[in-house]
């Protein structure tokens, strides 16, 4: 994931967590593309400095990464997609997507192509709400098992083993013309995890 592609990507996911405050999650619609794009640009351009040439970072641009992902979410191109709101004004403070597995699955059903925290609402409970909001949609579509990648070198991986994921597969993709490695995680028992995150609550 480090080629920002037409698929679901690599992501930057928040370093979790503290509490999780009044927060709504609902499904995107074409209309939040703009705030999609933005936070997605500006959580790589923060979290993959010195991991990505400065150049391609630079060039990423907000109104070609809105145009994708308005045409994304209509036409459901990255699965269902799901906007986290903050308390001002329903202001848009993250996102993830997800679907069947893609690609290598390792026996898991879903997949979580991406999830991503505004960078001023890290650490406050959004990436938990957003993983357990994608992880329902996928039961609800059937799926008992689900994954996640990510970027070997990212921190993220520490926030998808806190909840629960279990690494089950390694390998490597190219970004900005540079290979880097990627980890998978895995959750086997969906119903399980959100019976048990549904206690915590």
């Amino acid at each position: 994931m480090l080629q920002i592609r037409d698929r679901g990507d690599i992501m930057r996911a928040p370093s979790e967590e503290g509490g999780g405050g009044p927060l709504q999650i609902r499904q995107a619609t074409a209309m939040d593309g703009r705030e999609v794009a933005r936070i997605q640009i500006e959580t790589w351009r923060a979290s993959y400095a010195g991991l990505l040439p400065k150049d391609y970072l630079i060039r990423l641009s907000l109104e070609e990464r809105s145009a994708w992902w308005r045409e994304a979410i209509a036409r459901h191109r990255e699965g269902r997609t799901f906007v986290a709101l903050g308390p001002a004004e329903g202001s848009l403070v993250g996102f993830g997507t997800c679907g069947p597995a893609r690609r290598e699955s390792f026996g898991l059903q879903g997949e979580v192509y991406s999830l991503y925290v505004d960078l001023d609402w890290q650490n406050r409970g959004v990436g938990r709400r957003l993983l357990t909001r994608l992880f329902e949609e996928l039961a609800a579509q059937g799926y008992g098992s689900a994954m996640i990648r990510v970027l070997a070198a990212n921190p993220a991986r520490y926030f998808y083993e806190a909840m629960g994921g279990e690494p089950v597969g390694e390998g490597h993709e190219y970004f900005g013309g540079l290979k880097l490695a990627i980890l998978a995680y895995g959750w086997r028992d969906l119903q399980g995890w959100l019976a048990k995150a549904q206690r915590r609550s």
